[in-house]
């Protein structure tokens, strides 16, 4: 059962790696310059092919609380290689941090030049980067875990989504993802799915306010958020 899901599992990113190259070589290279367009684009785009891989059965969907998520950083727990996609295809305007081996690709590179940031720069042109973005509206997911984990591993939480949140003063949403069985964690191959279907949990947290932290020094109010993304991150 695990083989013929591992080649479902084959042909679905095919399709997904078919459809990157068509859209980078026919549509993002005229569009790219129109962020909320090209943002849109993805959205839908990584949306179908969510709905491509449950229609599959290679996992489904638990949202149990996810609101209308506008212009806000996103701290997301990491527990799945295709976390990011499921983020973006459910909200709409969303950006992320992104690896720079893709900003080189070649079929990629006109995608991923559009909205998304890339890992090499230093911590003050991330800064205005993503504050750029937030100001025109996204969102901006961060993990700040920092790397995929598995079911029920609390890793420490780093201080990246409360400097970006404090830089463009955008108020936090946590979101809880969580999977019944490890599915694309990492290290492990595109194709090494689990042998039955995956539920992913999906749960919006309350918002963290940035102006509870006003009083705060800069290092004392990105302390707190930290302490407060992580309590939300792993309440059960």
């Amino acid at each position: 059962m695990k083989y013929i899901r591992s080649l479902i599992a084959i042909f679905c990113f095919g399709v997904f790696g078919i459809g990157s190259v068509i859209l980078n070589f026919l549509l993002f290279p005229f569009i790219k310059h129109n962020k909320e367009l090209c943002s849109d684009v993805i959205h839908y785009v990584w949306k179908f092919f969510l709905y491509f891989m449950m229609f599959f059965g290679l996992f489904r969907l638990d949202i149990q609380n996810l609101n209308k998520i506008e212009n806000k950083v996103i701290a997301a727990t990491h527990p799945s290689f295709i976390d990011i996609v499921m983020l973006i295809g459910l909200i709409p305007r969303t950006t992320c941090v992104v690896k720079q081996e893709l900003a080189h690709n070649p079929i990629l590179k006109h995608i991923i030049g559009s909205i998304f940031i890339t890992n090499d720069v230093d911590i003050e042109e991330l800064k205005k980067d993503s504050k750029e973005m937030l100001d025109k509206g996204f969102n901006f997911v961060v993990f700040p875990a920092g790397r995929r984990h598995r079911r029920n591993e609390h890793l420490k939480i780093k201080k990246g989504a409360s400097l970006i949140a404090l830089n463009a003063c955008k108020n936090i949403i946590p979101v809880q993802i969580s999977n019944d069985r490890d599915f694309l964690y990492i290290h492990e191959p595109f194709y090494s799915v689990s042998d039955r279907c995956v539920t992913f949990t999906i749960k919006e947290m309350p918002e963290i306010n940035i102006q509870d932290f006003a009083g705060y020094t800069e290092i004392a109010a990105k302390h707190k958020i930290t302490k407060k993304i992580e309590e939300e991150l792993y309440k059960i």
